[in-house]
């Protein structure tokens, strides 16, 4: 139990740190997280108790985020780049192994073994696109070097994981051969990848299947999709196969299947795309945490001499890296397409970040006995962490000196001033047809909330506008009791209603609930009076009221009363509605969307009462489908005639095509 709480409130604190970077991204969201982790060390938790087996973090952290990453790729654009990839991911990788380990050795022989050294650099080879991505987001990165760290972070991490398994299983067991080596690398390298897609494609056929036979069997398919890595590795560990390649392959597979379902399903893809979106981010957030927890008792554990030794050692390894990046891609051992070399290549050299996998490596290095030839498990984790911080910390200085600054032609208030015409424009296209009211007083709510998100409400306007809506129905009222279309106890009634709203929507609402919980405390009280001091008279009310024909007759008198009342909100309505059409403009139209959800709640009270009151789904469907077309085209009239760029329509359209897809969803449900 200790550890479900100590890892939720790992979760809890990768969460916390998004947050942070959200509302103040001047470092790196790898950056916080480490520092969110190094708070959470100060806590008094038993930091042991999350330290999770090398095997178990392979299985629970790397499988599912190598897959994504396969999932997400394009085969196509993998089949036209693929000596690209095999360049980058296999080569540079192998090389790097060789090189970095090879001189590791021969630089300091009374620290490490060959097969030590190169464990450590297969640990720090592997690069992370995420963490490119995050240093990389305000400025523009060249398409082809981007597509290149795209490429390479994906399959290099599988090459690194392998090299890491052999020089890993190397110092645990002793022995090494060149020709076994390379049989085993061979055979686990392209036997993970067969493996991998074959598996892959079963559990597409799979899927496909059931989704043939039965509609939109999310609550199957999408946990069978979540599964597919842990089962993939798992599976392909037991006949010592590569999992890392098996589960990259199968998500690949898996891209493909995407491909050729993008339209269909659209639930399942949405849900899908969404889950494995939020489970990436954190996962990558869980072990950068799990650093910053890490760091004080690796450190605390290390002596300050040594401290600066790794720094060094860690400098050095990564200006290693970089110049072995560069190298490879200024001599074109790798095809970038570049028309500036120069440059390309020092981008490639410092967008060899390194995070997320590195970090998994090093925590999956295996507990060794100490010797005298061998560092410790915790100083090869330090020693990995330094590595990693300095590719951080060097890429955020460099990329924005190197790079223009990412723009938009628009600005966020330009797009939030931008939806708020176009939503307007949808609700009064969809206002001027006077058939089903009430269907288009639920779909007008839905729309309103499209420009809520990110508006807070003037309370005071609300307050004036809801005030002077209630002044035109109460009128209404009048001359409908003037009219004799209403009696006395009928605008009696309905005047007590309003005053309920007006109390239960103004800022007294607190003090309306605890008066509506007072009378009903007083009148259980009351009864419970009743029954004790005049029993036979209570059981004599009892018995009248289990009456079948006046429960029947009380039935039927109260049908006709909500009827009459519902009759009388709809002649009110159409004056208030005529009202706040008239009174509505850009400005206040959050103001006046809260109005009209007041009256829609009412609507819905009364609804509750008679049976004619439930509404038409297939009307409600139509009715927002309609309403979004109108939101497209005014979009694109407004492109049209050069008022806003296409960037802008383009954002506008997809917002307005995913608040669609939620909106009819909501009714089917």
């Amino acid at each position: 139990m200790t550890t479900v709480y100590i890892v939720g409130l790992l979760l809890i604190t990768v969460v916390a740190a998004n947050i942070v970077h959200l509302l103040w991204p001047i470092l790196p969201l790898a950056i916080y997280q480490i520092l969110a982790g190094i708070m959470l060390s100060i806590l008094p938790i038993d930091t042991h108790a999350i330290v999770l087996k090398p095997e178990l973090f392979m299985l629970l952290i790397i499988a599912p985020l190598m897959f994504n990453d396969g999932q997400n790729v394009s085969f196509r654009q993998l089949a036209q780049n693929v000596r690209q990839i095999l360049s980058m991911a296999v080569g540079l990788a192998i090389v790097t192994v060789i090189l970095v380990g090879g001189g590791l050795k021969l630089a300091l022989p009374q620290h490490f073994t060959y097969a030590l050294a190169f464990m450590l650099a297969a640990i720090i080879t592997p690069t992370d696109a995420m963490a490119v991505k995050s240093l990389t987001n305000n400025v523009e990165m060249p398409k082809n070097v981007n597509e290149t760290l795209e490429y390479e972070s994906l399959f290099n991490d599988a090459s690194g994981l392998v090299l890491f398994s052999l020089a890993t299983s190397t110092l645990t067991s002793g022995e090494f051969s060149i020709g076994h080596g390379v049989l085993v690398f061979l055979y686990v390298f392209f036997g993970g990848i067969l493996f991998g897609a074959l598996m892959g494609w079963m559990l597409i056929a799979l899927r496909t299947t059931l989704m043939r036979t039965h509609v939109d069997i999310g609550s199957i398919v999408i946990p069978i999709n979540v599964m597919t890595p842990f089962a993939v590795y798992w599976l392909a560990e037991e006949i010592h196969l590569s999992g890392i390649l098996a589960v990259v392959a199968a998500g690949i597979v898996h891209s493909i299947l995407y491909d050729q379902l993008r339209l269909t399903s659209s639930r399942v893809q949405n849900a899908t795309t969404t889950l494995w979106s939020i489970i990436a981010s954190l996962l990558n957030g869980f072990v950068f945490v799990l650093l910053g927890v890490m760091l004080p008792e690796v450190v605390s554990q290390t002596l300050a001499a040594t401290i600066l030794k790794l720094a060094l050692l860690g400098l050095g390894l990564y200006l290693a890296l970089g110049l072995i990046r560069y190298l490879w891609a200024r001599f074109k051992l790798v095809d970038m397409h570049s028309d500036n070399i120069n440059r390309d290549s020092l981008l490639l050299a410092l967008g060899g970040v390194h995070g997320t996998i590195t970090l998994a490596m090093a925590f999956s290095i295996p507990v060794l006995t100490e010797s005298a030839q061998l560092a410790t498990r915790n100083q090869l984790i330090l020693l990995a962490a330094i590595v990693i911080l300095i590719s951080l910390t060097v890429g955020t200085l460099a990329f924005p000196r190197l790079l223009p600054a990412k723009t938009k032609n628009y600005t966020n208030d330009e797009f939030q001033d931008q939806l708020i015409h176009t939503v307007q424009y949808a609700i009064d296209e969809l206002s001027e047809s006077p058939d089903h009211k009430k269907e288009q007083a639920l779909v007008i709510d839905q729309l309103s909330s499209q420009m809520t998100l990110t508006f807070k409400i003037n309370r005071n306007v609300y307050d004036r506008l809801a005030s002077q809506a209630r002044g035109v129905e109460m009128q209404t009222l009048a001359e409908l009791r003037e009219n004799g279309v209403v009696t006395a106890k009928e605008e009696q009634v309905y005047d007590r209603m309003i005053g309920r709203d007006a109390l239960m929507h103004s800022q007294h609402g607190l003090f309306a609930f605890l008066r509506i919980w007072h009378y009903r405390l007083k009148w259980k009280r009351l009864s419970h009076k009743l029954h004790k001091h005049h029993p036979q008279t209570f059981n004599e009310m009892q018995k009248l009221y289990s009456n079948k024909a006046l429960q029947d007759k009380s039935k039927a008198v109260r049908q006709q009363y909500f009827d009459r009342l519902e009759s009388i909100f709809s002649m009110t309505m159409t004056d208030v509605n005529e009202f706040l059409d008239e009174v509505q403009t850009p400005d206040n139209v959050h103001e006046v969307a809260m109005v009209r959800r007041m009256y829609l709640n009412r609507q819905q009270t009364l609804d509750r009462f008679h049976s004619r009151g439930e509404m038409d789904t297939n009307i409600l469907r139509t009715l927002a489908i309609k309403a979004f077309q109108d939101e497209h085209s005014y979009v694109q009239q407004q492109a049209a005639a050069g008022v806003i760029s296409g960037e802008l329509a383009n954002a506008l359209n997809e917002h307005i095509s995913n608040d669609q897809l939620v909106c009819i969803q909501s009714f089917e449900d």
